[in-house]
């Protein structure tokens, strides 16, 4: 399973636990919290009452006033009132009235008048001088149904004569909490989704970093170049500097291991012809055989020159996973620039020259590794024209890529030779000299066209050899 998925299967895992445990206390709070608060409003009313009911009570006085008609009045009062959005349109108190011993004098709903209520806990305790309350259901098996009761004392010189109870049934507070429980379940549910969309996208701009780092790591080690990612600041940026760091001393060492071999490989043959030739002048010889053999040693010091010049260049462009600028190169005249360093060996040959490339049409990359890439692709085509030979130069645009073609005139390439062409220290003979060259130019070439994100392609065409680079 992916890294990102595990992350955020986690970070799901702690989300939902922790909203799911916090929705369901506050949720468990909500019906109790609004009880309290409805409970300290009934005590405030029945305190209340008591105060203005105590002259009367004790005067015996409560049903010969006013005092049925009046709280009848009040129970089919309709407030018409909307709380928070919630209409409310009949009042749900329940007033009743209790003497010393226990019996109803006075009931808002006229149903327990002369009712013994001293066994109710809201009546019971408060003639003890304790506070009364209760909640009782008016259906037993319907929980729905239970009604708050709060009593409060009517004293007389500090003597509780009698309870007066005010009652408020649950059902009345339900709305409200339905409301408050839907709001909670949408808000949380809400910010639940928004977690786990701010850990969706962590975990995917986390798995993402990963994936960058690990590409890169992969493309280092099938030798395929790749950019390095950046990152700002924090941990992923101090694993990327050491995966650099590792890569550089890693390839630092194999790569100097790699080119040793390859040097002492190859300076092996011209250090014996040297070795020879000059064993072989110590002695005696015609002056025109000692001409020749230091001849030999000074075309085979050049070689060795040549292969170490060409071995550093290779070198150096193998090394670098990118371009230090990228800039428009006038490209026909670069060409031109060429042609004219090599107008010696082009006359001597007598070959003519065929340039068609437009003079506007440039090539985005690095001036120096171009210069030295085509002035490379102009010397071998030189090695292999035939005398008053055919040298032609040609690029067009697709699109963002350019085609950039040198076609020269020669013998066919044999069919085995055609995909080794640009393997390092391979090459076939020059037609001139029957030798065969460093086989490190067209290896230099390609380095230096993919390092321009460009591919190069070699290949017979009609009367000789046609080199196609694409480049940006």
């Amino acid at each position: 399973m992916p890294l990102g998925i595990r992350i955020f299967l986690v970070y799901v895992l702690f989300v939902g636990l922790t909203g799911y445990f916090v929705l369901s206390t506050v949720m468990e709070e909500i019906r109790p919290g609004v009880r309290q608060s409805t409970e300290e409003t009934l005590v405030d009313t029945a305190n209340l009452m008591a105060e203005i009911l105590r002259d009367d009570f004790k005067a015996g006085t409560l049903n010969q006033n006013r005092w049925p008609e009046l709280l009848k009045a009040y129970g089919e009062r309709q407030p018409a009132a909307s709380i928070w959005g919630l209409p409310k349109n009949q009042v749900n108190h329940r007033i009743y009235v209790t003497d010393a011993k226990g019996i109803v004098v006075l009931d808002s709903s006229g149903t327990a008048l002369g009712q013994d209520y001293s066994r109710w806990n809201d009546v019971y305790l408060t003639l003890r001088g304790q506070y009364g309350a209760r909640s009782t259901r008016s259906i037993a098996d319907d929980p729905g149904s239970s009604v708050m009761h709060v009593g409060a004392p009517i004293r007389d010189n500090g003597q509780i004569i009698g309870v007066v109870t005010v009652a408020k049934p649950n059902s009345s507070l339900q709305p409200y909490v339905d409301r408050t429980e839907r709001r909670l379940l949408w808000y949380g549910a809400g910010l639940i989704g928004l977690g786990l969309l701010f850990g969706a996208a962590l975990s995917w701009w986390l798995s993402r970093a990963l994936r960058r780092l690990t590409g890169y790591a992969q493309a280092i080690s099938e030798g395929r170049r790749a950019q390095l990612p950046h990152y700002r600041g924090g941990e992923l940026e101090q694993l990327a500097t050491a995966v650099e760091h590792m890569r550089t001393q890693l390839e630092g060492k194999a790569y100097v291991e790699r080119y040793v071999h390859t040097l002492t490989h190859e300076l092996k043959s011209p250090l014996a012809a040297i070795r020879g030739a000059a064993e072989l002048l110590q002695g005696e010889m015609p002056a025109a055989q000692q001409q020749r053999f230091v001849s030999n040693i000074d075309s085979e010091s050049a070689r060795m020159q040549q292969l170490i010049e060409r071995l550093l260049n290779l070198a150096q462009v193998e090394q670098r996973q990118g371009l230090e600028a990228r800039v428009p190169v006038p490209l026909a005249a670069l060409v031109e620039e060429l042609l004219c360093a090599q107008q010696a060996r082009i006359e001597r040959k007598q070959l003519r020259v065929d340039l068609q490339i437009p003079a506007d049409l440039n090539v985005m990359g690095e001036p120096f590794l171009l210069r030295q890439a085509l002035a490379n692709l102009l010397e071998n085509a030189l090695d292999f024209s035939p005398v008053e030979g055919v040298l032609r130069f040609s690029a067009e645009r697709h699109g963002d890529q350019l085609a950039f073609k040198v076609f020269n005139q020669a013998e066919p390439i044999p069919e085995y030779a055609l995909p080794r062409l640009s393997e390092r220290f391979y090459s076939l003979p020059r037609p001139d000299s029957g030798r065969k060259s460093t086989g490190l130019g067209l290896n230099f070439v390609e380095e230096v066209v993919k390092l321009h994100g460009g591919g190069m392609h070699i290949g017979n065409v009609p009367g000789g050899v046609e080199v196609t680079l694409q480049l940006p």
